[in-house]
This record gives structure tokens, sequence and C-alpha cells, in this order.
């Protein structure tokens, strides 16, 4: 078996960041069939993966948090093999590793790939840039109102105060 599949396969990916936006999944090469909304329960949404080109810039990363959730696009992939396609844009294996989780949908749980920072990227601190988080808030048709507006009033790099 490929190593970099992990012990299971999975025709799933669970994007959070800047992957719910679908543009940058099509630049990206990223073939899928279908996505929906899905929430991540038991993890929480942080800004606090380092970005290696600009001083103070933050990348979005999950940590395991207790009553909290993400929301996110569940992208199912043409075949498993595609989440390979995301390794080198992730940056995989050294700035973040890759995981399997469970993700609730509206028709039922699935298990899916997600990106982790790893803690030597992890930084508090940090802010997106405003370009950054936009792709973010692209992923709007996916996510609760509430944790869009949540999103929205995310301090960047560039806001004042």
């Amino acid at each position: 078996m490929d190593k970099r599949y992990g012990r299971y396969m999975s025709d799933y990916y669970f994007a959070y960041g800047s992957n719910m936006n679908p543009v940058r999944m099509a630049t990206r090469g990223m073939r899928y069939r279908s996505t929906q909304g899905a929430q991540l329960s038991g993890w929480a949404l942080r800004f606090d993966k380092r970005a290696a080109d600009q001083q103070g810039a933050a990348f979005a990363n999950i940590v395991e948090a207790g009553g909290e959730v993400v929301h996110g696009v569940l992208y199912q992939l043409e075949a498993a093999a595609e989440i390979l396609r995301m390794d080198p844009f992730e940056h995989w294996p050294e700035r973040y590793r890759r995981e399997k989780v469970e993700v609730m949908t509206s028709s039922g749980p699935v298990w899916t790939w997600v990106y982790i920072a790893n803690t030597h990227w992890r930084r508090d601190g940090l802010k997106p840039s405003r370009e950054y988080l936009n792709h973010l808030l692209s992923g709007r048709p996916w996510l609760p109102e509430c944790y869009f507006r949540w999103l929205a009033a995310t301090k960047c790099l560039a806001d004042a105060g």
C-alpha cells in the first residue's frame, strides 16, 4: 500500500481554509464529483499556521477543542488518489500533516482527509491577510450564516486597530 494514503483510502477531502474556494481548487487541478457543507465536531478553527513568506501572516488550521465545531466544504473526489494533488500545495508532510476525520453532513457521517498544521509551523498572535480570508469567505454557499458572519469578522493584517 502507498504510505501517502495512510491506512485507509478516502474519496473525500474536507476543506476549512482557503480550499473552500472552488476556484482555488480548480487552479490546483483538483478533480471532484460534488461538494456539500460539512461540520467537524470537537475541533476549532484557528489562524495559527504561520506563513513562510509574510511576517505575522497566518493560514487556517484546526485544533482539537471539545464543544466546538469547524464548518467547511466536503469535496467528493473523483478518485482516492486525487488527494495526492493537494499534498504539494499543503506542503505535506513538512508544514501540514494529512489525517482522516469523521465529519457530519446532512446525509450522515463521512470519513474524510483533512490537513492539520504541524506543531513547529504554529504560532499564536498571527492574523490572516484580507486576500487569504476572502478565499474562506467564498465558501459561503456551504456555511451556516452565523459561521460565515463569524469568519467575516476576523481581524486581518491590514485592518486598523
